[in-house]
């Protein structure tokens, strides 16, 4: 052990000047380093990573489903981002509070509900949102046609010119349908709007809006609106609308009322209240990319904000590389299109210096947002805003044409006695890689729709 000492002066009943002197003991460093990687051990016990499969779930239906089997909170796990619904997907979380071995022990009651979970092992911290570098898409596109009055050509051809078109020149970085929900009356990105304006009362009654279908869930949702009775839409509303009924159980604690319904938002996951946020900031980003590719087309233009490219041994964020393009810069194309990023609203970020930046100034103005701090204490709310490029591109982007039996793929070399007795469609099966954000189905939509 090492002695550590400080001195400093200090006055006495007199007032004179004493100089006092402490003394301590310390570990020496590497006593220091023990400690710690023994904390780190004892930590980890607490943290357990896994890999989550699941087939026709959404995020947090998966997770009140875990959570429930191990008894913990949903907002004991957390994850680097939401996987779609309809699809098999895979993705690694963090839970706490539960050891490898008990998360094991439960992994045989939560087959059968659409879910698995493998490859469990202790960490030492929790995962945060966006913390992944990309996202492996394997799909497959079935009964594949040529557009009309294009009969004659080869599909395969099409579809070769179609992916080397997006390997060439990319696609326009939108963020996909997903992300603000598919309901014709009520999208995520409204809801994300009224938390952001702090009109906690709207924000439910917009959760709550119903469709034009009528099923259990718009019979609920229609009922609670006309009645508020929080009970009676309990027990209408089925089980799998798990964010839904976590509102309504805090409404029935609190009542509806702005503070009730306040409490409400903060019972669901802090990940899920800020997907809403983001999810309005995700809409004006997408018009913004539309604009400015109709304003300034393909050019980088004075004003655009671009990204410069990091040094090997730098390791700076994108929001400290953006730089606005001078007058000289742009009359000499000293950037590329690839390189122009456009912000995500937010409390730290800056505006293209541009027409670009004026349509922003607009759309803030038009939402009401001008007072917003876009910081929510109660909520714990806070969005600094980002920057994302307008134009990103696959990688390892591979295809094959199949034949289509059913639920039987075989490749089109293939050739099995039985095949040429079953009706068969062609199906396109493909693969590629993407940035942490990017959307397959905007991948997708550029590739199925080539046609110049």
């Amino acid at each position: 052990k090492l002695v550590e000492t400080k001195s400093f002066l200090k006055e006495d009943h007199d007032g004179q000047q004493n100089t006092v002197i402490t003394a301590r003991f310390r570990e020496k460093s590497s006593s220091l380093k023990r400690r710690f990687s023994t904390d780190c051990q004892e930590e980890s016990n607490t943290y357990t990573a896994f890999t989550l499969r699941k087939e026709n779930l959404e995020t947090l239906e998966a997770i009140c489903c875990l959570s429930s089997v191990l008894g913990v909170l949903p907002s004991d796990f957390s994850y680097a981002g939401v996987k779609d619904k309809k699809a098999i997907t895979f993705q690694t979380m963090v839970v706490k509070k539960v050891t490898p071995m008990r998360l094991k022990e439960v992994g045989s009651r939560i087959e059968n509900k659409g879910l698995k979970v493998y490859n469990i092992r202790s960490v030492c911290q929790h995962l945060q949102l966006g913390q992944l570098k990309g996202n492996l898409f394997d799909i497959i596109v079935r009964d594949l046609k040529t557009q009309r009055g294009d009969s004659d050509a080869s599909i395969e051809g099409r579809i070769c010119e179609a992916t080397e078109n997006v390997k060439k020149n990319g696609f326009v970085n939108y963020y996909g349908p997903q992300r603000f929900g598919r309901g014709k009356h009520v999208q995520s990105n409204q809801i994300g709007l009224a938390l952001l304006k702090e009109d906690m009362v709207k924000a439910v009654k917009l959760l709550f809006t119903p469709e034009e279908d009528d099923n259990p869930v718009n019979q609920a949702k229609r009922y609670f609106l006309q009645t508020e009775d929080v009970k009676g839409t309990l027990a209408l509303l089925p089980e799998c609308k798990v964010r839904e009924r976590m509102v309504l159980r805090a409404l029935n604690r609190y009542g509806v009322n702005p503070e009730g319904c306040t409490r409400a938002w903060f019972s669901i996951p802090h990940s899920l209240r800020i997907f809403y946020v983001h999810a309005h900031c995700s809409k004006v980003w997408n018009d913004a990319a539309s604009y400015r590719l109709k304003t300034y087309g393909l050019q980088v233009v004075k004003g655009d904000l671009v990204a410069r490219e990091a040094d090997v041994d730098e390791k700076a964020s994108l929001s400290d590389r953006v730089h606005v393009v001078t007058d000289s810069e742009a009359a000499a194309k000293a950037y590329a299109l690839h390189q122009v990023v456009l912000p995500m609203i937010g409390h730290s970020i800056k505006y293209p210096g541009n027409k670009v930046g004026d349509w922003y100034d607009e759309v803030v103005s038009r939402d009401e947002l001008q007072a917003c701090t876009f910081r929510n204490s109660v909520l714990q709310l806070n969005v600094p805003g980002c920057y994302r490029h307008i134009v990103k591109y696959p990688r390892n982007l591979s295809f094959e044409i199949v034949e289509d039996h059913g639920d039987d793929l075989e490749s089109k070399g293939d050739t099995k006695e039985w095949s040429a007795a079953l009706p068969s469609k062609q199906s396109l099966k493909i693969s590629f890689v993407l940035d942490s954000s990017c959307y397959a189905t905007v991948c997708l939509r550029e590739i199925m729709k080539y046609s110049c």
